[in-house]
């Protein structure tokens, strides 16, 4: 074929399309930064800001903007950055490829790949399009942006024979956006553009919703209380002014100031402050969170989805069995570092001292074409898994390839061919001998052999010892053991060997290597901590099977009553049908895009909340739907980075965990904080309350009002919020999406606290107000030093579910700082000269302090008193 014509290619770009990626409708940067201010508290304090701008405290309508605009403007930042997944899927495909156009074999970009185009790659290359084989010269092509897996696969051009095969199993199909690691091949272009196994991927991108996390629904709930709330005070206030008598305006502007103090300003302010010092505290652990309210969400988290390569393995291929002449040795030490000891009946050997392994170990070494080298403290292997494998293996034993390379000059090689399943070594010893050393699939091998190692001396192959080595393969396979046999036979001295053919046969076979990807040595004991936790952890792999269910046993996440699913009963399932057996579920085996996707859908259905992550382009879509999208910092591609919520700097399952102790703590800051906050809010409602109720004059100023609600009440709030975790915080299950902020007694926490908070400060300002009504500003200073004490005391009270007597009070060293600032800032509004018109204070007398003080102090002991009791009961 001479390819397509120039006439025939833009016929087919006009049916087709540019082999491009499409993208979403994006959103302009001011729709976004408008979009900020849909939340519901937000509107909230637009709403206090105008009725302040009514009254003509322009103060307090100023102070509200400014939080609101921050606000907006951290919101705005973290979306913006969150979108561009897409920009890093264009920027996978190829930039260059060569296709044979009239005739000619021409490079161009590979947007302009067109369905039908013949096209040529070699090793280093990255396909252009989807692309069905025509020819196949050890062509192997690594596919892990796709489907997960490092170990590159061999292709062929031959028909497959399985119906529906999944992405991991079409041996003949390269795909976009793949790198070719070795050989070289012809295709034609059969899907180009949104059309390809990546194009897929890229629309199941735009269409996976992004989840609202768990706070953000409780904050919006929180705003709506607190709206009733103020409304119905209001109301309330009004109408019992004109049952006593006053005028209605009067009455409508006090309900107002009333309602003013309501709301808690400084909340949103707040909750974003500390969600972004859970951020900076996370990146210590080695993750990286890229959507600030995703850090609570971890706390919510019930099930975490994780990939098997690299995330709870190591991804570096290690030989642990050797076998040869009916011995088996293990060897240990895992990675490409060459240290490790061999082992035989558990006693440990010298491999040098073993004939046969020695044999099997030089020779796996020679015939090779890979690397080991080192970097820095890291040992990096350059080349192929598999062999980086057998040469570790040797290098355990003592070996190193430059010095045997001096002892065998190698005459001739048979590379590799997926056909064959096998490479062969023309080699010469220094006496002059000539052998054919062969490495491959173990049943070729065995097909091609006619004797055998046995005992240290070569025997015929008969029916029986043909047996004994089909069973010792098995016995390796059933332990998830990938296996390579080495086999070698002398040739006479000076012969030259043309064909593979005549290479490959009569061999004696030697023995087999029995390699895995090992487990991360910290993975088990945080898949422990995560059940302790209430956390299940499910493994999703596109391996198989045999191997996903031992690694899983290893780590503890497969017992007795889970489940193995593999990729071929997942596509006959339905999502409804997944939802009835995903809780039993531990591993999902040989896996594609659309069944990750399917799985998060089915779990979340359940009512779980989903961590689930990922490293491939082909995990985008789930780790977007999930509730947490967890990305691989190392190995993970942009697009997966892009669409995650957590990145993960060290591809660590244990650091997952940190992440979520992390986030589980900041939760429960959070709703410190909202307790501390809004008892405080309490108090001011039913001071201000009682007063127009007992027909007094207001207690508190609206500009005194709202200067404990954003600076008094800020600089505490913020320290709980980097409060330490409690003992207890992940021996206890996930808690409810569902579970109210309100929930285990904070509402009535905060209606007790805020009660008597608000009756001490009415006290204060009755007692000094009685004793010279004249003095109306003087009590209300009074009223106001009380209110800002009794919660710099609560705020300690806070610190615990249980009580101010639970944990120590200087435990946490910023909120004692806190304190001191906040206390210092109340003095200077009460006795700076120039602020005290403007806060409408008077400085007070030394023996007002000691009424202030012991007042201040009832609301926090008093019911710490109570739980006292109730302890010694």
């Amino acid at each position: 074929s001479s390819g397509l014509s120039a006439e025939e290619v833009k016929k087919r770009v006009k049916q087709y399309g540019l082999n491009e990626l499409e993208e979403g409708e994006k959103q302009s940067a001011l729709l976004l930064f408008f979009s900020q201010f849909k939340d519901f508290m937000v509107l909230v304090l637009l709403a206090a800001t105008l009725i302040s701008g009514l009254l003509g405290e322009y103060i307090d309508a100023i102070a509200i903007i400014a939080i609101v605009i921050i606000n907006g403007f951290l919101g705005f930042f973290q979306e913006r950055r969150a979108e561009k997944s897409l920009q890093a899927l264009k920027e996978l495909s190829a930039p260059q490829v060569s296709v044979l156009r009239d005739g000619k074999w021409i490079k161009i970009p590979s947007k302009e790949i067109v369905v039908g185009d013949i096209m040529k790659f070699t090793s280093g290359d990255r396909i252009g399009a989807d692309v069905r084989l025509i020819e196949s010269k050890s062509l192997e092509i690594e596919e892990s942006a796709l489907t997960g897996e490092s170990v590159p696969v061999s292709k062929i051009t031959e028909k497959l024979t399985n119906e529906n095969p999944g992405i991991g199993d079409m041996e003949n199909t390269a795909f976009m956006g793949t790198m070719v690691t070795r050989g070289n091949g012809v295709g034609v272009a059969i899907a180009t553009g949104m059309k390809t196994a990546m194009g897929q991927i890229a629309g199941l991108l735009q269409t996976a919703e992004s989840q609202e996390t768990p706070l953000q629904r409780r904050l919006e709930q929180l705003g709506e209380i607190l709206i009733t709330v103020a409304l119905l005070l209001t109301f309330l206030v009004v109408a019992v002014g004109v049952i006593q008598g006053h005028d209605i305006y009067t009455m409508f502007l006090a309900g107002v100031s009333l309602a003013v103090a309501a709301i808690p300003e400084g909340l949103p302010a707040i909750v974003t402050v500390a969600l972004s010092l859970g951020v900076q505290k996370m990146i210590k652990q080695k993750a990286i969170v890229r959507k600030l309210r995703a850090v609570e969400t971890l706390g919510c988290a019930s099930v975490i989805c994780s990939d098997k390569t690299g995330t709870m393995t190591q991804n570096k291929m290690t030989v642990t069995h050797l076998w040869s002449g009916g011995q088996t040795w293990t060897v240990d030490g895992g990675g490409y570092q060459p240290k490790g000891d061999f082992f035989r009946n558990e006693k440990k050997v010298h491999p040098k001292d073993e004939k046969a392994l020695q044999q099997m170990l030089i020779f796996g070494m020679l015939c090779n074409h890979s690397e080991i080298n080192l970097k820095g403290e890291d040992y990096i292997l350059d080349g192929d898994p598999t062999e980086g494998a057998l040469l570790v293996s040797a290098m355990k034993a003592g070996f190193n390839r430059p010095k045997l390379l001096e002892e065998f000059t190698i005459m001739n090689e048979f590379p590799f061919d997926s056909a064959r399943k096998m490479m062969s070594i023309h080699v010469k010893d220094k006496q002059g001998r000539h052998f054919i050393i062969t490495k491959g699939a173990p049943d070729v091998i065995l097909g091609i052999s006619e004797s055998i190692l046995w005992d240290g001396r070569t025997q015929y192959l008969n029916k029986e010892t043909n047996q004994k080595v089909q069973s010792a393969i098995d016995n390796l396979a059933s332990q998830a053991l990938r296996t390579i046999a080495i086999a070698f036979k002398p040739i006479p001295a000076n012969t030259y060997i043309f064909s593979e053919k005549e290479a490959e046969s009569k061999l004696t076979f030697i023995g087999v290597q029995g390699m895995i990807d090992p487990p991360r040595p910290e993975v088990k004991l945080a898949v422990k901590e995560c059940k302790e936790a209430g956390i299940k952890t499910v493994m999703i792999t596109g391996d198989h099977a045999i191997t996903a269910k031992a690694i899983a046993a290893q780590l503890g996440i497969l017992t007795s009553k889970s489940k193995v699913l593999d990729g071929k009963q997942l596509s006959e399932m339905s999502v409804e049908d997944l939802e009835n057996v995903v809780e039993d579920v531990s591993v999902f085996a040989r896996v594609s895009p659309e069944h990750k996707l399917k799985i998060v859908k089915a779990l979340q259905n359940r009512g779980h909340i989903v961590a689930m992550t990922g490293d491939g382009v082909n995990d985008a879509p789930a780790i977007k739907a999930a509730d947490i999208g967890v990305a691989m910092g190392i190995t993970g591609t942009d697009v997966a980075k892009e669409a995650s919520a957590l990145v993960l700097l060290d591809d660590n399952f244990a650091t997952i965990k940190a992440a979520i102790k992390e986030g589980r703590n900041i939760y429960e800051n959070i709703r410190k904080f909202v307790r501390y906050l809004l008892a405080s809010n309490v108090g001011e409602i039913l001071v201000m309350l009682f007063a127009m109720l007992l027909g007094l004059p207001l207690p508190l100023v609206p500009i005194q009002i709202l200067w404990v609600n954003l600076v008094t009440d800020g600089l505490p709030a913020m320290a709980l919020g980097l409060d330490r975790p409690e003992e207890n915080v992940m021996k206890r299950g996930p808690r409810s999406p569902n579970e109210g902020v309100f929930s285990r007694g904070l509402g009535w926490k905060v209606v007790s606290r805020g009660f008597l908070i608000g009756l001490v400060t009415l006290f204060a300002f009755m007692i000094v107000y009685h004793n010279d009504p004249s003095q109306l500003q003087y009590a209300q200073t009074v009223a106001f030093a009380t209110l800002v004490m009794a919660q710099l005391i609560h705020v300690f009270d806070c610190r615990s579910e249980k009580s101010v007597l639970s944990r120590n009070p200087f435990g946490n060293q910023y909120l004692v700082w806190a304190v001191i600032s906040s206390l210092l800032m109340v003095l200077v509004v009460i006795y700076y000269p120039p602020l005290q018109p403007i806060f409408h204070t008077l400085p007070i007398a030394a023996k007002d302090w000691l009424l202030i003080i012991g007042l201040s102090s009832i609301p926090t002991f008093l019911l710490a008193g109570s739980f006292l009791l109730r302890k010694t009961k």
